[in-house]
C-alpha cells in the first residue's frame, strides 16, 4: 500500500505515520526529517535549506523529488510506503507523476488554525536525539531539559508563534491547488481521496485513519 497524508505543520501527520506504518508494515518516509538532516550539513546546500526552512518557506520542489524518489529506490519500500508531508504543492503531485512514483490512497488531515499554532508554539525538542515534548500537551519532567539525557531542549525557530502562523499561510496558498488536484483525480481512477478530522484524543485521530485506510 503506498499512501500520501496531506495536512498543515502540527497536524499529527508525523505521528500517525509513524503509528500507521508500524501496523502495515510499511516504512514512513519523512521529507522534513531529510530535509533537516541535509541541513546540518556542512555545505551550500545546507546552508540553502537552514535559510529557508528557519523562514518558514517551502524547498524547491525539483531537490524534494529527488531526495524522495532516491529514497523510495531503497528495498524496505518494495511493499510500500507512507509518505509524510510530501507532496505539498501541485509541482511536486505532477512532478511525482512524471517520475512515476505511484500512490494508492491520499488523506487529508483537517484541524483548525487556532488549534495548530497552539500545539507548535508550544513543541521543543532534544536535538540530539529527536525526542520532542510539548508545554501543555507532553512536558518534560524538568522544565526545559530532555528526561533521558539531562541536556537543553531548545524550540525551532519555525515552531515559534510568528514563524507558524506563516508556514500555515504558505500551507493554504500552495496546498489548496494540491487538494483540488487529487481530489479531482480520484473521480477519474486516480488514488482514493479521503479527509478525516485531526482533532481531538490522538488514539481516536489514529483509529479514523486505520479505518480509513483499510481496502474498500
Amino acid at each position: 500500500m503506498r499512501i500520501v497524508l496531506i495536512g498543515p505543520p502540527g497536524a499529527g501527520k508525523g505521528t500517525q505515520a509513524q503509528r500507521q506504518g508500524q501496523q502495515l508494515g510499511i516504512p514512513q518516509i519523512s521529507t522534513g526529517d531529510m530535509l533537516r538532516a541535509t541541513r546540518r550539513a556542512s555545505s551550500a546546500l545546507g546552508e540553502q535549506l537552514r535559510e529557508l526552512m528557519d523562514a518558514g518557506n517551502l524547498v524547491p520542489d525539483e531537490l524534494i523529488l529527488e531526495l524522495v524518489a532516491e529514497r523510495l529506490q531503497q528495498s524496505d519500500c518494495a511493499s510500500g510506503y507512507l509518505l509524510d508531508g510530501f507532496p505539498r504543492t501541485l509541482g511536486q503531485a505532477e512532478g511525482m507523476r512524471l517520475r512515476n512514483i505511484n500512490i494508492d490512497q491520499v488523506v487529508q488531515i483537517d484541524i483548525g488554525e487556532d488549534e495548530l499554532v497552539k500545539r507548535l508554539s508550544g513543541r521543543w525538542s532534544h536535538p540530539a536525539s529527536g525526542r520532542v515534548y510539548h508545554q501543555l500537551f507532553n512536558p518534560p519532567q524538568r522544565p526545559g531539559i530532555d528526561d533521558e539525557s539531562g541536556e537543553p531542549l531548545v524550540q525551532r525557530e519555525d515552531d515559534q508563534a510568528d514563524a507558524v502562523r506563516h508556514r500555515l499561510s504558505v500551507f493554504h496558498e500552495h496546498t489548496k491547488p494540491l487538494l483540488d488536484f487529487y481530489q479531482r483525480w480520484s473521480q477519474t481512477g486516480g488514488p482514493r481521496f479521503s479527509v478525516i478530522n485531526g482533532s481531538g484524543d490522538l488514539d481516536a485521530v489514529t483509529q479514523r485513519l486505520a479505518d480509513t485506510l483499510k481496502p474498500q
